[in-house]
């Protein structure tokens, strides 16, 4: 049973969820809300089955490889999807959310490597706080991201004085406002926790014939741009009263998506150590030196 579950299987499902969200406009049903959350819970359990199976089956590292920690994001966004579906059915949380899920499964499945990285018992600890701050810190920058564009959304519809969407409801400007500002602080404080485990293991890394990451490498350059970005958010949401209302927040998640998808395209891209050795370098298995996808691929124990 294990086994015969797929990436289609709980992809497939999200898409019908997805597909069931844009139809709220055209109807009223209960049948199709109880249908919605049917697919989004039935996908989250075939991705959670999925990864449990991944997680016993691999040889080194569990939940290590650039494929799997994309696919680990992408479910607990779904997670907080369904969370947020269940105690609030009317509004359209899903639409916004369920794209970044499919994103993060499409990306994971078609561009990222599978083969796990390896571990040394020494930096076991440091590699999982490091793993799990940078993959909780890129799920926040998503749901800012999702919440600052439909809080610009929103915000748009009411200064014109347009009609709300027949049958979609939208959260509140309040809401989207104060989930904006928590998602900034909340992915800087990973994010930096994250870093800082990062230079920990960059330290102490038990494999001479691999070396250390330099900090000019293009991942963990992009990396610090994105936290010291981060950092000035921040600030003016403490600092400058107006940024916490209005669009300004908004702007401001907006623009850290961005610093999320260059991280990520400099991973992808291939030109990084950050996770690996370069296909270059002598003496190395080619099966350990394609660099990670971005800043989700902090396979636990291998690098800053």
């Amino acid at each position: 049973m294990l086994a015969g579950t797929s990436v289609t299987c709980f992809a497939a499902s999200y898409a019908v969820a997805l597909a069931l969200e844009f139809t709220r406009p055209l109807f009223r049903s209960g049948v199709r809300g109880v249908a919605m959350i049917g697919f989004a819970a039935a996908g989250f359990v075939a991705h959670t089955i999925y990864l449990y199976y991944q997680a016993a089956t691999t040889v080194g590292s569990p939940l290590s490889s650039k494929r799997d920690w994309y696919l680990v994001a992408a479910w607990v966004l779904a997670g907080i999807y369904l969370y947020l579906t269940s105690y609030r059915p009317r509004t359209a949380f899903g639409v916004f959310l369920l794209p970044l899920v499919l994103g993060l499964i499409a990306v994971g499945s078609l561009l990222a490597d599978a083969q796990p990285f390896p571990r040394g018992p020494a930096s076991y600890v440091w590699g999982m706080i490091h793993g799990i701050s940078l993959l909780l810190a890129t799920v926040a920058v998503l749901i800012g991201f999702a919440a600052g564009t439909t809080y610009l959304w929103q915000e748009r519809r009411l200064k014109h004085k347009l009609p709300p969407p027949r049958g979609l409801r939208l959260p509140s400007l309040e809401w989207l406002q104060q989930t904006n500002s928590r998602a900034i602080l909340f992915s800087l404080l990973m994010l930096g926790l994250g870093i800082l485990a990062g230079g920990v293991l960059n330290r102490i890394r038990l494999d001479p014939a691999v070396g250390h990451v330099p900090w000019s490498d293009p991942f963990v350059v992009s990396t610090m741009g994105m936290f010291a970005w981060l950092l000035v958010a921040a600030a003016i949401l403490v600092l400058y009263q107006p940024a916490r209302e209005g669009r300004k927040v908004a702007y401001l998640t907006v623009v850290s998506f961005a610093f999320l998808v260059i991280a990520l395209a400099v991973g992808l891209s291939g030109r990084t150590q950050h996770g690996g050795i370069r296909p270059e370098e002598p003496g190395i298995q080619s099966s350990q030196s394609s660099a990670p996808p971005g800043i989700l691929a902090a396979a636990p124990g291998e690098h800053p």
